[in-house]
């Protein structure tokens, strides 16, 4: 009788083998309360390694970490109309604690604007505290009537910065700056995951916002998942909030703000970007494990063997770990590595040994060689290089693939069926995207002709990108 596959296949059913592979490769479950999740040791390993990214560059760009209440009082939301507007469907409140009913509802944190926006009014004084760059990693809640694991979560973790600038230039080059040198670096060069970068439809746009830019990559079914957004937030909140400074003149002024921010839903979009019908497939400058020294049988010589290239890898800086279970069958453990998306695995036996050799076995192009022990190192070296940019650009050869120039409305439906569609914004315009909205497909992003990020959506000649979407 046939083995039945360990995943469905992604052309029979794509979310069914997104949720067989967040199972199967140990990464996540379902939390007790509908819409939350449990994250294994496996999957936080990938935020971890995400979080550690994406700080290293938020720091670069001059903000610091700080930690604000989970809890905001509801007048705060109040304050703001169309954020109290965009966030009110996904609101969890607090209106009994202590035993007794609260004075005021209290709401769990949905996005932290309002209360961050509440101490600098406090912080900021003068043209001497500008500019304030912070951010925040935490957790936020927004109810979730469609909840699926790392893409739409009642709970989820992200990070979401806050700066406020003294002129609007300052606040809007900064948001650019995040886009670029923040996410969008490290999503192509540590996730492999190649981006387009634009500008949101005021229909698209951060609740509150004056403009939003966002990043949107292509996933393995053709739709598209939103990574990260960066927010220019004009003077909104800081007039609302009463965030005031003395400028250089003696003159009491309004800050000009940003925020930004990346979630667990990177995790989501890293499955499928790149997953295939054996499991995860991990970029190597992503993985918490590089490479796992998998021990066939025991012998002669392979516990020394196996610290050796060890103590050889980790000192050309690779992250290495061994899988020394003889007691489990080989096949279950080479599967279970497949399925986690170790980039390479290094099959270690008494029989290779005796010729002076190991196997190497690549994950993403899925090769499998005979190396000798003195080329071990060199050579992996060069595949987890090799096997990033190896990732990149199937996806990028994949998306351009699937996108589409189009002229209609009904041609932009069309090939939003299959991947996505780019339109002029001239020729789609507001009723245009009102109308694709009815057939739950949506503009990601506009970009310029060039491929540049607009200012705003009514400079010229500007291009929508067109898709269905996570």
């Amino acid at each position: 009788m046939a083995k039945a596959p360990v995943l469905t296949p992604q052309a029979q059913d794509f979310p069914r083998w997104y949720q067989d592979v967040i199972a199967k490769a140990e990464l996540a479950d379902n939390g007790p309360v509908r819409g939350t999740m449990v994250i294994r040791p496996w999957g936080y390993a990938l935020w971890e390694r995400m979080q550690r990214e994406v700080d290293d560059r938020i720091k670069a760009a001059g903000a610091q970490n700080a930690y604000f209440p989970l809890f905001i009082p509801q007048s705060y939301l109040q304050r703001e109309a169309d954020h109290v507007e965009g966030f009110a469907p996904e609101l969890a409140v607090v209106t009994f604690a202590g035993g007794k009913e609260l004075e005021e509802p209290i709401v769990v944190r949905p996005t932290s604007e309002t209360i961050i926006n509440s101490f600098f009014s406090k912080w900021v004084q003068s043209y001497r505290d500008l500019p304030m760059l912070l951010n925040n990693w935490s957790n936020v809640v927004r109810w979730e009537l469609r909840p699926r694991i790392f893409l739409r979560t009642t709970e989820f973790l992200w990070q979401e910065g806050h700066t406020c600038h003294a002129t609007e230039a300052e606040a809007r080059a900064y948001v650019r700056r995040i886009l670029n040198d923040v996410y969008a670096d490290f999503m192509e060069t540590v996730l492999a995951v190649p981006v387009v970068k634009g500008l949101k439809t005021a229909r698209e746009r951060f609740a509150g916002a004056v403009n939003s830019l966002s990043c949107e990559a292509m996933m393995r079914d053709g739709k598209a998942l939103q990574m990260g957004t960066s927010h220019d937030l004009g003077q909104n909140f800081a007039k609302v909030f009463d965030v005031q400074y003395l400028s250089s003149s003696g003159q009491q002024e309004y800050a000009w703000q940003t925020s930004w921010g990346v979630s667990t839903r990177m995790v989501g979009g890293l499955i499928m970007c790149h997953g295939d019908d054996a499991g995860l497939r991990v970029p190597p400058a992503l993985a918490s494990v590089q490479v796992v020294i998998t021990v066939v049988k025991d012998g002669d010589g392979v516990p020394e063997a196996v610290q050796r290239l060890v103590d050889e890898l980790r000192t050309s800086g690779i992250r290495v770990d061994v899988d020394d279970r003889v007691d489990i069958a080989f096949g279950r453990r080479a599967v279970d590595w497949e399925l986690k998306g170790v980039p390479v695995r290094i099959e270690v036996g008494p029989r290779d040994l005796a010729e002076g050799t190991v196997t190497v076995v690549r994950r993403i192009p899925g090769t499998k060689t005979p190396v000798t022990l003195a080329e071990v190192a060199r050579d992996v070296s060069a595949a987890l290089v090799e096997d990033q940019q190896v990732l990149y650009d199937e996806a990028l050869a994949r998306r351009e693939a699937a996108t589409v120039d189009v002229s209609t409305v009904d041609e932009a439906a069309t090939a939003a069926a299959t991947g996505w569609a780019r339109i002029p914004w001239a020729t789609l315009g507001v009723e245009g995207e009102t109308e694709l909205a009815t057939q739950a497909v949506s503009v990601r992003c506009l970009i310029r002709a060039d491929g540049g990020v607009p200012e705003a959506e009514d400079e010229p000649d500007l291009i929508a990108v067109v898709g269905r979407s996570y």
